[in-house]
């Protein structure tokens, strides 16, 4: 397929720890020129844990721009050129303090692909062996809690889950059973 535009000029005008921020001038073949927005995000992993007894692990957070604590299943931000699995494994570590004997990819999903580039790597961890968390200084307050996969569909059902990545996650989980 072929794009109808092509980029005039491109900046990044702001780089921060979680993401940069790139504003393209881009014309189209009609002439009509426009802006395109982009953060520049290196994504992430998922983690789905999933206990002996099929209980899954989420964590309550708290979530500054959105002022509130929501339940997530664990996740973080990737390092630059990091292995989504190294991220996963290190990210149940810290922040629900597991390690696993299994962990499968489920899938990856774009987050918003209409001005960010972040693709986030799920996975299910099995197995799971119990130890210390090793959480960063934001994640603090963080709360561990088990539920059944049933209790999870109501909880998505009732407005309880809401973010999206753990949403995609047990979709995953569910559509691979």
């Amino acid at each position: 397929m072929k794009l109808n535009f092509k980029i005039v000029k491109s900046n990044i005008f702001f780089k921060g720890k979680v993401f940069d921020l790139k504003v393209d001038e881009i014309q189209y073949d009609s002439g009509n020129k426009g802006i395109r927005e982009v953060a520049l995000h290196n994504g992430g992993a998922v983690v789905l844990p999933i206990t002996d007894d099929g209980k899954i692990i989420f964590v309550k957070q708290y979530r500054y721009p959105l002022d509130k604590f929501i339940f997530e299943l664990p996740a973080g931000k990737l390092e630059t050129n990091e292995d989504p699995l190294v991220c996963a494994t290190r990210e149940l570590k810290e922040e629900v303090g597991c390690s696993a004997k299994q962990i499968e990819k489920l899938g990856r999903i774009c987050t918003t692909p209409g001005f960010c580039t972040e693709i986030l790597h799920i996975y299910k961890a099995t197995g799971l062996t119990f130890g210390d968390t090793a959480r960063e200084e934001g994640e603090y307050g963080m709360e561990i809690f088990y539920f059944t996969v049933e209790e999870v569909k109501k909880m998505i059902r009732n407005g309880e889950i809401y973010d999206a990545k753990s949403i995609c996650g047990i979709n995953y989980l569910l559509l691979k059973s």
